[in-house]
């Protein structure tokens, strides 16, 4: 089965149009083929943002698994396996279920041209209305207002996390047209929820919603982060303080994308459900998202995992690893549609130096040499290797470091990730 649907995903990227055109229009006519199932899906939390879109989602829906209730979920990209990205009241799709779900959409779609997104968005999204669910916890896969799962007509909550400079060929050339494109998730009736942002960002987002009749709960106002210690960390929400264990997942950022879901858990409690705190603790402490400073070892190095791979990522480390002292160094492959110098200047105070990759059967991966030339330009000290094997002998053998930190790409740890312990 697994060789089966490998086959035909595949066959679902030679649908994709000559051009991209950002727009909702291939996929309506596919979801009204399908019998509009977008208008039948349970109460959904629609979550938009640059960074911290999936540990967001993994906060609400581990807190909500905690409180007993079924939740569908619908995250991108994966790491190793499709399925990943589909979860069905609280368990990740077979493949067979997915098999056979892809197969009668792309019959349904008739050889259109539709891209990869859309059409398994459409799968998703027929499978998500016939199966019971208290909840969807939906994250956009690029911008929002002309994202696929933008077709939706009415959420519960919409939950903008923090924005940042990325996908500029699609979303605008600065942070305000980026800043537009997300917010274009916001629908008429919902709860909007800002994370916390950029003082720049959190201000034009302030401007842009002025004028909406939607409430709102904007991080730095209506909930904040009081005060954080090494076990604990207080939010204060609606002017009444709570405090919760640290969540499983690690980094500053990571308790700021926890006070999001908590808020997001509470906003869901005023409408009538019941949630506790206990149980929002609990789903705190048992939230898990892989490659997220994933930390595991290379014989008795420890090394760190993370999907960061923009801008806004990298701050993100360089606030996490702020011992400039360590001999650290980055492994780092990189999609060319990603800003490899920006990235790299964010961080190259952290690390000793940087091992260059070719992410494996990905066209459009940076070259070592395109990585290595970057680095020169910035004063950074680059080795290029062939493989991931080649990188992890060098620095066992030569550089002894004190710490490897593997970023830049998901798709490059979804396929190195088991080569650690």
């Amino acid at each position: 089965m697994s060789s089966k649907l490998i086959k035909l995903l595949d066959q679902l990227t030679k649908l994709h149009p000559k051009y991209i055109d950002l727009s909702l229009g291939r996929l309506n006519k596919l979801l009204d083929k399908l019998d509009n199932p977008h208008l039948f899906l349970p109460p959904t939390i629609h979550i938009a943002g640059t960074n911290g879109k999936g540990s967001t989602l993994a906060f609400i829906t581990s807190i909500l698994k905690e409180n007993n209730f079924l939740v569908h979920s619908y995250i991108s990209p994966h790491l190793k396996c499709f399925e990943e990205r589909i979860t069905i009241s609280n368990k990740q799709i077979s493949k067979y279920r997915l098999y056979n779900l892809i197969k009668y959409v792309q019959r349904i779609n008739s050889n259109q041209p539709i891209t990869f997104f859309e059409i398994t968005t459409a799968a998703a999204f027929l499978i998500f209305a016939k199966e019971k669910a208290d909840f969807l916890v939906l994250e956009t896969g690029l911008g929002g207002r002309l994202d696929a799962t933008n077709v939706i007509s009415k959420s519960i909550l919409d939950i903008i996390t923090p924005i940042s400079i990325d996908h500029k060929e699609f979303l605008g050339s600065n942070i305000n047209k980026i800043t537009n494109e997300k917010l274009g998730i916001i629908k008429p009736t919902s709860t909007i929820i800002v994370s916390k942002q950029k003082i720049k960002v959190r201000k034009y987002i302030k401007k842009r919603l002025k004028n909406t009749v939607n409430k709102k709960k904007i991080f730095g106002e209506s909930f904040n982060i009081k005060k954080t210690t090494s076990k604990y960390f207080q939010i204060k929400y609606d002017n009444k303080f709570y405090c919760y264990t640290n969540p499983n997942l690690k980094g500053n950022h990571q308790i700021e994308n926890a006070a999001t879901a908590i808020c997001a858990s509470l906003e869901i409690k005023k409408i009538g459900y019941k949630i506790t705190n206990n149980l929002i603790n609990k789903g705190l402490r048992k939230t898990n998202f892989p490659c997220r400073l994933e930390k595991r070892y290379l014989n008795n190095i420890p090394v760190f995992l993370d999907g960061a791979h923009n801008v806004g990522g990298a701050e993100q480390l360089f606030n996490f690893f702020n011992n400039h002292n360590k001999n650290r160094w980055l492994i780092i492959g990189m999609l060319k549609n990603k800003d490899l110098k920006n990235y790299l200047i964010n961080i190259k105070n952290i690390f000793k130096g940087v091992i260059a990759l070719e992410i494996p059967n990905e066209k459009n991966s940076y070259l070592t040499n395109e990585i290595a030339n970057v680095c020169k330009n910035i004063n950074i000290i680059c080795i290029e290797k062939k493989n991931i094997h080649q990188a992890n002998v060098f620095l066992k053998k030569i550089i002894k470091p004190d710490e490897i930190v593997i970023s830049g790409s998901l798709y490059l740890l979804g396929k190195i990730k088991d080569l650690y312990r």
